[in-house]
C-alpha cells in the first residue's frame, strides 16, 4: 500500500491559473495514478470546505479508471460530498466507529497514530481500514527535534495490530527496505513522491520507477491489503 500525501505549497506552481498550487497538485495526482499508487490523501488544511470539495472532486475525476483511491484528510463530510473514496482521520478526530456508521459500504477510513499504545487502542476499537504510524524518521515536514518512533516501535505495532500499518516520516528508497522488514504494509509520504523539479528534493528516478521499487518490497503475501 503506497500513499501520496499532498502538500500543494511544496510544488512548483502552474503559472497563469487561479490556484497555481492546486493545478500542480492535480498534475501530481495524475502522475501518481499513472504510476499505480494505491492512495492519495488530500491534505490541504488551509482550504475552506467549498474550495476543498471542488478540488477533491477534480482529483476523483483525475484518478477515475485507475487503481488509485482518493482520501480526504479529516473532513468526512467533504469526502462524501465530493465523491471521494474515503477519509483519513487525525489522532484527535472523531471515533472511527462513529464515522463508519455514517458512510456507505466500501468507504475507506484511515487514521494517524503516534505511538504503540495509541495504535493498539485504535486497532482494538475497530472501524479503521488501516493505520498510518509516524513519525518514523526525521522528516522535512516536521520541525527539528520533533520526536521520532524508529523501527523498533514500528515493528512492535505491526506485530500486534490486525489492520495494515503504513509508515510515515522521512521515508526514502534507502530506508524503505528496513521499514518493510519491520512489517509495515507500505508507506505514506510527501517528499518521496514529489515531482521532479518541485520545491522539494528532485527525484533521481521517475515516480513509476519509485513505485516499482517499493512494490518489490511491500507487495508480498505476508503484507496486508485494503478490502
Amino acid at each position: 500500500m503506497l500513499c501520496l500525501v499532498t502538500d500543494r505549497r511544496r510544488l512548483a506552481p502552474v503559472r497563469g491559473t487561479s490556484d497555481p498550487g492546486a493545478e500542480a497538485m492535480l498534475d501530481q495526482i495524475a502522475e501518481a495514478a499513472a504510476a499505480g499508487l494505491d492512495l492519495v490523501q488530500i491534505r490541504e488544511p488551509d482550504l475552506e470546505a467549498g474550495a476543498l470539495a471542488a478540488l477533491v472532486a477534480r482529483a476523483v475525476a483525475v484518478v477515475r479508471g485507475t487503481r488509485t483511491r482518493i482520501l480526504v484528510n479529516e473532513r468526512a463530510d467533504v469526502a462524501l460530498a465530493a465523491g471521494a473514496h474515503g477519509v483519513h482521520l487525525r489522532a484527535a478526530s472523531m471515533d472511527a466507529r462513529r464515522v463508519r456508521a455514517l458512510v456507505p459500504p466500501g468507504f475507506l477510513i484511515g487514521r494517524s497514530v503516534h505511538g504503540a499504545a495509541e495504535a493498539m487502542r485504535v486497532d482494538e476499537e475497530g472501524g479503521v481500514d488501516f493505520l498510518v504510524l509516524g513519525t518514523i524518521f526525521p522528516s522535512a515536514s516536521k520541525p527539528a527535534g520533533h520526536p521520532t518512533l524508529g523501527l523498533s516501535t514500528l515493528a512492535a505495532v505491526t506485530r500486534r495490530c490486525t489492520v495494515p500499518v503504513l509508515a510515515i516520516g522521512g521515508i526514502t528508497l534507502v530506508s524503505a527496505p528496513a521499514v518493510a522488514r519491520a512489517g509495515a504494509a507500505g508507506v505514506a509520504a510527501i517528499g518521496l513522491f514529489q515531482p521532479v523539479g518541485s520545491r522539494g528534493e528532485d527525484r533521481a528516478k521517475s515516480l513509476a520507477e519509485i513505485v516499482q521499487d517499493l512494490r518489490v518490497l511491500f507487495d508480498t503475501p505476508a503484507q496486508s491489503s485494503l478490502p
